[in-house]
């Protein structure tokens, strides 16, 4: 019995884990927006990331993590996605991919052709 509330004490104390909400706090927090905007649809010179498939946005960040960059753009997020955890990459992806904030009314910029580099 003492195990499982010992088990159960932090959920309860920080109200289990959402990694939706903690990628939201994260891409704020790591200032994602400040290059590709606070509805996370990217400018006329980032790409746009809502939506975005979960491996695709997964495999972007472990590579910039890695501090692989293919071109000058890319090269620009590695000191972003250097701190970044396994648990922190889940969550913004998590938050990129099912992206629900303001659905109706979101737009990505479609001047930007392929993944922007990054």
């Amino acid at each position: 019995m003492i195990r499982f509330i010992f088990f159960l004490f932090p959920i309860l104390l920080y109200g289990g884990s959402d990694l939706y909400s903690e990628g939201k706090k994260l891409y704020f927090a790591k200032g994602c927006n400040g290059c590709h905007g606070v509805s996370a649809g990217g400018s006329s010179q980032y790409p746009p990331l809502a939506y975005r498939r979960k491996p695709f946005l997964a495999h972007k960040l472990k590579e910039y993590r890695a501090k692989r960059g293919a071109t000058q753009q890319a090269q620009m997020m590695i000191p972003f996605a250097m701190g970044l955890s396994d648990r922190e990459i889940d969550a913004l992806t998590t938050f990129l991919s099912d992206y629900r904030e303001n659905k109706s009314t979101y737009r990505p910029d479609f001047s930007i052709k392929g993944d922007g580099g990054s």
